[in-house]
């Protein structure tokens, strides 16, 4: 087993994605697929719009400085994109811009592969979660409901049909 391998927060991570997955499947995607398509959208990126929450892993004292600002850099700038993002495909679907639904493509495969490398990085580069300090929870709690949040967009992408309607 790896050094960095760490049980409890493994399992941590593992059922916060299980637990997102299931309330996922039980309430969200019943109420978002009976939705307007790009009201769906809309939502489901709202979620998504609070990712400059990553950026508090370059705040000093959040996480501890052995956590390398390489890391902190890359998890926290990456989220701000995200973010931004979110809130560009929010304004498109809000108006109805041609460029909608593309730009929501490019929010959620970014903010997807984002999520996907800090995990790997972290479980690369990171030998003690514990480093995280106050910030564990955005990877063992936010990240999961996020990454379930992209798998439901690209649900809704994905879904051939009406342009306007998710069902």
């Amino acid at each position: 087993m790896p050094a960095n391998f760490n049980l409890p927060f493994v399992l941590s991570v593992a059922g916060a994605l299980l637990a997102s997955a299931v309330v996922a499947v039980l309430y969200v995607w019943p109420f978002v697929r009976a939705m307007p398509r790009h009201e769906a959208l809309r939502l489901l990126a709202a979620f998504h719009a609070f990712r400059f929450l990553g950026m508090n892993f370059m705040v000093a004292g959040f996480v501890s400085a052995e956590l390398g600002p390489d890391f902190a850099g890359e998890v926290g700038w990456g989220d701000l994109i995200a973010a931004t993002l979110a809130l560009a495909s929010m304004a498109a679907l809000t108006w109805r811009w041609t460029i909608a639904v593309p730009t929501v493509w490019i929010f959620n495969v970014w903010g997807t592969l984002d999520l996907l490398n800090a995990y790997y990085v972290g479980a690369t580069r990171i030998q003690n979660p514990g480093l995280f300090g106050a910030g564990i929870y955005i990877p063992a709690l936010y990240v999961p409901l996020l990454l379930v949040g992209h798998v439901l967009i690209f649900m809704l992408l994905l879904k051939p049909g009406s342009e306007e309607h998710a069902s």
